[in-house]
């Protein structure tokens, strides 16, 4: 990837991200207090475009984008040190990252908290619609006796069903980062079943102060309910999960359960308020930094 140090404060200069700035990728996250592990840094490098900001040598802000083509690419990871901050770096990569995209004939998508949200309007990007993340703790939960849904663990040979069924949910072909997900937290690999055709799945993945639930697609309600009740019932700890607001009824389930708000997030588009994913059966997002 061409990158360029236009435009940047004296002394700091923008190269690509390798697996020798692991370290000080993950200092970074863990200093906004995410929950990235070196499992998710590698899933850029792998898939990915990260880029890094460097003083005297010194990693001190991030990005990275991920192309689901031939359509869009994810914006994420766009962390500044905390001594390097209110000197325009993040706006910098921002704009960095959307104009690589654009010029690779990619529509710009990211998740974004609040205060995010005010700088990407400023950049061209635009709402569709938002979410909630929900914390709390897994448990043995009943998800509900709904007629003819059964769920068991993701087998090989679903893999086809699963990837078709992903694709008309979440717009693009996203099969090697699910696969790889798959293999991260495999007791939440599930999937449901009506009548020997997959309505519905849900993966997870390790984290550092929790496990994260998500992608999750279903038919509806019932079919999600039951996934989300399987796999909190098949992992331990604290559980974060990103509901959009649209499904109501999956929030008020965990809710009950003792899930509470953590913080709202917008997905939003690069010049335009239309998604690509199909957010009526879309229950729950992989994470921010993966759309």
């Amino acid at each position: 990837m061409a990158v360029s140090d236009r435009n940047l404060p004296a002394g700091v200069s923008v190269r690509s991200l390798t697996g020798a700035d692991l370290g000080g990728a993950l200092a970074l996250s863990a200093e906004a207090r995410w929950n990235q592990v070196s499992a998710d840094w590698r899933l850029f490098l792998e898939f990915g475009t990260p880029i890094c900001l460097t003083r005297n040598g010194k990693l001190i802000a991030t990005a990275a984008t991920l192309p689901y083509a031939p359509r869009f690419a994810w914006i994420s990871m766009v962390l500044v040190t905390a001594v390097e901050r209110r000197q325009g770096l993040a706006r910098w990569l921002l704009r960095h990252c959307v104009e690589d995209l654009v010029g690779r004939g990619l529509i710009p998508a990211l998740d974004a908290t609040p205060a995010g949200r005010a700088v990407y309007l400023g950049l061209g990007f635009q709402d569709t619609w938002d979410m909630h993340r929900l914390v709390g703790r897994s448990g043995e939960f009943a998800g509900g006796d709904y007629d003819g849904i059964t769920v068991r663990r993701l087998q090989e040979s679903d893999w086809p069903q699963l990837l078709s069924l992903d694709k008309g949910v979440f717009g693009a072909d996203r099969g090697v980062l699910l696969r790889s997900l798959a293999q991260r937290l495999p007791q939440a690999s599930l999937v449901a079943l009506r009548h020997g055709q997959i309505i519905g799945f849900t993966l997870g993945r390790d984290g550092r102060v929790m496990t994260q639930l998500g992608p999750l697609t279903a038919a509806d309600n019932d079919t999600a309910i039951t996934l989300v009740a399987a796999a909190l019932s098949a992992i331990s700890g604290p559980v974060a999960i990103d509901v959009p607001d649209r499904h109501a009824a999956l929030s008020e389930w965990l809710a009950k359960r003792g899930f509470s708000g953590e913080r709202p997030l917008t997905r939003m588009v690069y010049q335009t308020a239309s998604s690509f994913d199909d957010s009526a059966r879309l229950f729950a997002i992989a994470g921010p930094e993966l759309g």
